[in-house]
């Protein structure tokens, strides 16, 4: 089993860099150069999905082997699940780049995917147990479809971002252009956590607190420094930072008061990076990213959107509504039940499909409809984060 393990481990780390590099040869076909030929162009775009495909294989090559190693299919907690909801984004690439060939979207699609493999490997990776709930084939057919329908929203998004970066007159602040940054320096928060764990990981930091919780004293591990504390904790290892303040009374569940510091050393470190890269840039970031796009056709960009949404909502209704309705049924002899989970769920199927019905019967086309794929990926990625970790319900396993 453990030699399973490390060959999945590294399976997963080859396919990152894969990625990496591939998104290189990406950036290499997009890049406005006099002296650039367009055999050189095609060669790279050539290398670049080639790189991507040996990725993909290397990455399902991990999820086999740690379905042997495990004996269930590895989509039972958050690192499972990112990793899976990553390798679906990159399938759904593999298979929208063969149909038009668009090589801007391997130089957005591959790093977001990367951000969510890095951030699943910020969760503990040990392999464990299944709880009784989660012993069914009921696991692999409702969360492998959810997934990959996720995946292709996921897609979706990625161009409706490329599109509002595209289009959105950036020579003067607006509306449009202060959303739109805030939608890019959100995904510098993802990276902040990533560097942030990795950098008090490998300090190996630890700070232990104790605590009460309804009349229960609990004992809970801080793997970067306290600036938040648990409510009414008190702080057992010597020799490490003292909490600022304690956790908001409000904020109810497991290790409350971990997650919450968790997202404060978040949104430092990410406010850090963007700062840097603004000031590096001189500009907005997208501003900055805006000339590589000029030659990146807005309705190829549109089409692509809305076929991403014609494809991922079926799927998402059949994994995330019926196939989970369906194990409701057996795993807690009631298929629906208002937990947050499953409202949330539901709130993210009736968005696409608001999505659908405004772009086919009022014309929402170009701009709003890139809104929306924006906004729908927040709601999916909400779900994933914000309901399995804070709010408590039956779906906090994960």
């Amino acid at each position: 089993m453990s030699s399973l393990i490390s060959i999945s481990s590294t399976l997963l780390y080859t396919a990152f860099v894969l990625y990496l590099i591939a998104t290189i040869f990406f950036n290499a076909t997009i890049r406005d150069k006099r002296t650039a030929i367009k055999t050189k162009k095609n060669t790279a775009s050539k290398i670049g999905i080639t790189l991507t495909i040996i990725g993909f294989i290397s990455q399902l090559g991990y999820f086999i082997t740690r379905w042997m190693a495990s004996g269930h299919a590895p989509v039972s907690n958050l690192f499972e699940v990112f990793t899976f909801f990553g390798m679906c984004m990159v399938l759904a690439f593999i298979i929208i780049y063969f149909i038009y060939k668009l090589n801007v979207l391997g130089l957005f699609a591959l790093p977001i995917a990367m951000i969510m493999i890095a951030y699943a490997s910020m969760f503990p990776t040990e392999i464990a147990p299944l709880v009784p709930s989660l012993q069914s084939h009921w696991l692999y057919i409702h969360v492998t479809t959810v997934g990959l329908a996720q995946g292709i929203l996921a897609i979706s998004f990625v161009v409706g971002l490329i599109y509002l970066i595209r289009q959105i007159d950036q020579s003067a602040r607006s509306k449009r252009t202060t959303w739109l940054e805030i939608v890019l320096y959100t995904l510098f928060l993802f990276v902040g956590f990533i560097v942030i764990t990795t950098a008090f990981n490998l300090a190996d930091y630890n700070a232990t607190f104790e605590y009460t919780e309804q009349n229960t004293r609990i004992t809970t591990e801080y793997h970067l420094p306290a600036i938040a504390g648990p409510k009414e904790g008190t702080l057992l290892t010597e020799g490490v930072m003292q909490p600022w303040f304690e956790a908001p009374g409000w904020m109810q569940g497991e290790e409350a008061g971990r997650k919450f510091n968790t997202v404060i050393w978040s949104v430092i470190t990410g406010t850090i990076i963007y700062g840097l890269v603004r000031l590096i840039a001189r500009k907005r970031i997208g501003a900055a990213i805006q000339p590589i796009l000029k030659n990146t056709k807005p309705d190829l960009l549109d089409e692509i959107n809305y076929r991403a949404v014609a494809i991922g909502f079926p799927v998402f209704t059949l994994g995330g509504l019926i196939f989970a309705s369906i194990w409701a049924q057996i795993a807690w002899d009631r298929f629906w039940g208002w937990d947050p989970k499953e409202v949330w769920a539901l709130i993210t199927w009736f968005f696409y499909a608001a999505y659908l019905h405004l772009r086919l019967s009022r014309g929402w086309h170009g701009e709003r409809s890139a809104w929306l794929a924006v906004v729908g990926f927040s709601i999916i990625m909400f779900n994933l984060i914000v309901v399995n970790l804070v709010l408590a319900g039956l779906h906090s396993y994960a």
